[in-house]
Protein backbone atom coordinates (compact mmCIF):
# COMPACT_ATOMS: atom_id res chain seq x y z
CA UNK A 1 0.00 0.00 0.00
CA UNK A 2 1.33 3.58 -1.07
CA UNK A 3 1.73 5.92 1.58
CA UNK A 4 2.76 9.35 0.87
CA UNK A 5 1.27 13.09 2.11
CA UNK A 6 -0.83 14.55 -0.51
CA UNK A 7 1.12 17.85 -1.84
CA UNK A 8 -2.29 19.70 -2.08
CA UNK A 9 -2.83 18.78 2.03
CA UNK A 10 -3.99 22.10 3.90
CA UNK A 11 -3.11 22.52 7.77
CA UNK A 12 -4.48 24.86 10.42
CA UNK A 13 -4.71 25.23 13.81
CA UNK A 14 -7.75 25.20 16.54
CA UNK A 15 -7.45 26.23 20.48
CA UNK A 16 -9.99 25.24 22.73
CA UNK A 17 -11.04 26.25 26.08
CA UNK A 18 -9.04 27.89 28.61
CA UNK A 19 -5.47 26.05 28.44
CA UNK A 20 -5.66 26.63 24.43
CA UNK A 21 -4.25 23.38 23.93
CA UNK A 22 -3.30 22.61 19.95
CA UNK A 23 -5.48 20.35 17.69
CA UNK A 24 -3.60 20.61 14.47
CA UNK A 25 -6.08 20.06 11.38
CA UNK A 26 -5.15 18.74 8.42
CA UNK A 27 -7.18 18.29 5.19
CA UNK A 28 -6.72 16.39 2.04
CA UNK A 29 -4.19 14.71 4.47
CA UNK A 30 -2.96 11.39 2.55
CA UNK A 31 -2.29 10.97 -1.04
CA UNK A 32 -4.40 7.33 -1.99
CA UNK A 33 -6.80 7.56 0.87
CA UNK A 34 -9.34 4.87 -0.79
CA UNK A 35 -6.53 2.41 -0.35
CA UNK A 36 -6.96 2.60 3.05
CA UNK A 37 -10.20 1.86 3.05
CA UNK A 38 -9.76 -1.31 1.11
CA UNK A 39 -6.80 -2.23 3.35
CA UNK A 40 -9.13 -1.95 6.36
CA UNK A 41 -11.80 -4.38 4.31
CA UNK A 42 -9.14 -7.04 4.24
CA UNK A 43 -8.54 -6.84 7.95
CA UNK A 44 -10.39 -8.81 10.57
CA UNK A 45 -11.60 -6.42 13.09
CA UNK A 46 -12.42 -7.01 16.52
CA UNK A 47 -13.11 -5.66 19.90
CA UNK A 48 -9.86 -4.73 21.62
CA UNK A 49 -9.88 -2.85 25.44
CA UNK A 50 -12.22 -1.61 27.07
CA UNK A 51 -12.81 2.26 26.39
CA UNK A 52 -13.39 1.87 22.56
CA UNK A 53 -17.20 1.74 21.61
CA UNK A 54 -16.66 -0.51 18.80
CA UNK A 55 -14.03 -2.97 16.79
CA UNK A 56 -10.75 -2.64 15.67
CA UNK A 57 -7.65 -4.06 13.61
CA UNK A 58 -4.15 -3.58 13.93
CA UNK A 59 -2.67 -1.30 11.42
CA UNK A 60 0.82 -2.46 9.52
CA UNK A 61 3.71 -0.98 11.08
CA UNK A 62 4.57 0.35 7.82
CA UNK A 63 2.07 2.98 8.00
CA UNK A 64 2.57 3.72 11.36
CA UNK A 65 6.37 4.57 11.34
CA UNK A 66 5.05 6.38 8.33
CA UNK A 67 3.07 8.72 10.35
CA UNK A 68 5.21 9.27 12.55
CA UNK A 69 8.26 10.41 10.12
CA UNK A 70 5.39 12.60 8.61
CA UNK A 71 4.65 14.17 11.77
CA UNK A 72 8.09 15.50 12.45
CA UNK A 73 7.86 18.91 11.87
CA UNK A 74 4.55 19.79 13.29
CA UNK A 75 5.38 18.02 16.53
CA UNK A 76 8.20 20.75 16.69
CA UNK A 77 6.36 23.68 15.32
CA UNK A 78 2.98 23.08 17.22
CA UNK A 79 3.84 21.31 20.52
CA UNK A 80 7.77 21.78 21.01
CA UNK A 81 8.83 18.00 20.78
CA UNK A 82 11.77 17.58 18.92
CA UNK A 83 13.72 14.25 18.35
CA UNK A 84 11.84 11.87 20.52
CA UNK A 85 11.54 8.43 20.09
CA UNK A 86 8.01 6.69 20.48
CA UNK A 87 6.22 3.44 21.58
CA UNK A 88 3.33 3.81 19.40
CA UNK A 89 -0.20 1.67 18.56
CA UNK A 90 -2.07 2.24 15.48
CA UNK A 91 -5.53 0.82 14.80
CA UNK A 92 -7.92 1.11 11.94
CA UNK A 93 -11.37 1.52 14.52
CA UNK A 94 -15.17 1.70 13.81
CA UNK A 95 -17.73 2.80 16.13
CA UNK A 96 -20.35 0.16 16.42
CA UNK A 97 -21.56 -0.17 20.15
CA UNK A 98 -25.29 1.14 20.00
CA UNK A 99 -26.14 3.86 22.75
CA UNK A 100 -28.12 1.86 25.03
CA UNK A 101 -25.37 -0.82 25.18
CA UNK A 102 -22.25 1.41 26.37
CA UNK A 103 -20.36 0.46 29.48
CA UNK A 104 -20.28 3.45 31.87
CA UNK A 105 -16.62 4.21 30.97
CA UNK A 106 -17.86 4.67 27.41
CA UNK A 107 -20.52 7.61 28.97
CA UNK A 108 -17.90 9.74 30.07
CA UNK A 109 -15.21 11.94 28.41
CA UNK A 110 -11.61 10.50 28.48
CA UNK A 111 -7.61 11.01 27.94
CA UNK A 112 -5.49 8.31 26.18
CA UNK A 113 -2.69 9.17 29.23
CA UNK A 114 -0.70 11.34 31.84
CA UNK A 115 2.01 11.70 29.86
CA UNK A 116 2.57 15.53 28.46
CA UNK A 117 4.11 14.68 25.53
CA UNK A 118 2.24 11.79 24.39
CA UNK A 119 0.07 12.36 21.47
CA UNK A 120 -2.91 11.23 19.48
CA UNK A 121 -3.26 11.27 15.97
CA UNK A 122 -7.00 10.77 14.27
CA UNK A 123 -7.42 10.12 10.54
CA UNK A 124 -10.98 10.33 9.60
CA UNK A 125 -12.04 7.62 6.56
CA UNK A 126 -15.91 7.70 6.50
CA UNK A 127 -16.97 9.30 3.18
CA UNK A 128 -20.48 9.56 4.92
CA UNK A 129 -21.09 12.37 7.75
CA UNK A 130 -21.12 10.48 11.52
CA UNK A 131 -19.29 12.20 13.81
CA UNK A 132 -16.05 14.12 14.55
CA UNK A 133 -14.09 14.51 17.66
CA UNK A 134 -15.18 17.00 20.58
CA UNK A 135 -13.22 18.44 23.31
CA UNK A 136 -14.34 19.10 26.88
CA UNK A 137 -13.46 20.58 30.50
CA UNK A 138 -14.26 18.87 33.87
CA UNK A 139 -16.78 21.14 35.63
CA UNK A 140 -15.67 20.93 39.11
CA UNK A 141 -12.18 20.57 38.81
CA UNK A 142 -11.77 22.83 35.76
CA UNK A 143 -9.19 20.63 34.36
CA UNK A 144 -9.39 20.43 30.27
CA UNK A 145 -6.34 17.87 30.44
CA UNK A 146 -5.58 15.19 33.06
CA UNK A 147 -1.38 15.25 33.54
CA UNK A 148 0.19 12.79 36.13
CA UNK A 149 -0.55 16.19 39.00
CA UNK A 150 -3.65 15.90 38.52
CA UNK A 151 -4.66 12.13 37.95
CA UNK A 152 -5.23 12.02 41.52
CA UNK A 153 -8.14 15.06 42.42
CA UNK A 154 -9.37 14.36 39.16
CA UNK A 155 -10.17 10.91 40.12
CA UNK A 156 -11.41 10.95 42.99
CA UNK A 157 -13.66 14.42 42.57
CA UNK A 158 -15.44 12.22 39.39
CA UNK A 159 -15.85 9.05 41.41
CA UNK A 160 -17.64 11.33 44.48
CA UNK A 161 -20.06 13.06 42.09
CA UNK A 162 -20.83 9.71 40.53
CA UNK A 163 -21.90 8.22 43.56
CA UNK A 164 -23.87 11.25 44.76
CA UNK A 165 -25.68 11.71 41.23
CA UNK A 166 -25.31 8.44 39.63
CA UNK A 167 -23.79 8.06 36.16
CA UNK A 168 -25.11 9.47 32.98
CA UNK A 169 -27.80 7.49 31.00
CA UNK A 170 -26.47 4.92 28.22
CA UNK A 171 -25.92 7.36 25.47
CA UNK A 172 -23.10 9.04 23.34
CA UNK A 173 -21.80 12.24 24.84
CA UNK A 174 -23.31 15.63 23.70
CA UNK A 175 -22.41 18.97 25.62
CA UNK A 176 -21.09 16.25 28.45
CA UNK A 177 -23.56 17.61 30.81
CA UNK A 178 -23.93 17.22 34.17
CA UNK A 179 -20.23 16.34 35.10
CA UNK A 180 -18.63 18.50 31.69
CA UNK A 181 -19.19 20.78 29.37
CA UNK A 182 -17.90 21.11 25.42
CA UNK A 183 -15.62 23.61 25.03
CA UNK A 184 -14.87 22.47 21.30
CA UNK A 185 -15.04 19.89 18.41
CA UNK A 186 -13.55 19.35 15.04
CA UNK A 187 -15.95 17.88 12.13
CA UNK A 188 -14.87 14.78 10.47
CA UNK A 189 -14.55 14.89 7.14
CA UNK A 190 -13.03 12.31 4.74
CA UNK A 191 -9.32 12.78 4.65
CA UNK A 192 -8.96 14.68 7.56
CA UNK A 193 -6.17 13.63 10.01
CA UNK A 194 -5.88 15.40 13.45
CA UNK A 195 -3.24 15.75 16.01
CA UNK A 196 -3.68 16.52 19.66
CA UNK A 197 -2.02 15.68 23.20
CA UNK A 198 -3.78 12.54 24.44
CA UNK A 199 -3.62 14.04 28.06
CA UNK A 200 -6.91 16.24 26.52
CA UNK A 201 -10.34 15.53 27.90
CA UNK A 202 -12.76 14.15 24.45
CA UNK A 203 -14.07 12.32 22.42
CA UNK A 204 -15.71 10.96 19.56
CA UNK A 205 -19.00 13.23 18.79
CA UNK A 206 -21.62 10.48 18.01
CA UNK A 207 -25.18 11.27 16.80
CA UNK A 208 -27.32 9.11 19.33
CA UNK A 209 -30.01 8.56 16.51
CA UNK A 210 -27.70 7.77 13.42
CA UNK A 211 -27.24 4.05 12.60
CA UNK A 212 -23.31 2.80 13.40
CA UNK A 213 -22.48 0.21 10.23
CA UNK A 214 -20.34 -2.37 11.01
CA UNK A 215 -18.27 -2.13 7.44
CA UNK A 216 -15.19 -0.28 7.07
CA UNK A 217 -17.51 1.36 3.60
CA UNK A 218 -20.18 2.38 5.22
CA UNK A 219 -19.17 2.85 8.94
CA UNK A 220 -17.34 5.57 10.72
CA UNK A 221 -14.03 4.44 10.04
CA UNK A 222 -10.55 6.03 11.44
CA UNK A 223 -7.17 5.53 11.93
CA UNK A 224 -6.33 5.88 15.78
CA UNK A 225 -2.51 6.41 16.30
CA UNK A 226 -1.19 6.56 19.88
CA UNK A 227 2.55 7.88 20.71
CA UNK A 228 3.85 7.39 23.65
CA UNK A 229 7.60 8.77 23.82
CA UNK A 230 9.96 6.20 25.29
CA UNK A 231 12.30 6.62 28.30
CA UNK A 232 15.33 7.98 27.10
CA UNK A 233 18.80 5.25 27.94
CA UNK A 234 21.28 7.12 29.77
Amino acid sequence: MKISLSPQSTLHVEHFGNQRQPVVVIDNALSHPEAFVEDACAKTFSYIGAYFPGRRAYVDEEFTQTLIASTEDILEQHFDIIGERWSSECFYSMVTTPPEALLPIQRFPHYDGVEEKRIAILYYLSKHEQGGTAFYRHCSTGYETVNAERFNKFKQTLETEVRERGLPPPRYIEDGAPFFERIGAVDAAFNRMLIYRGFILHCSAIDNTSPLPDDPRRGRLTVNCFLRPEPSVN
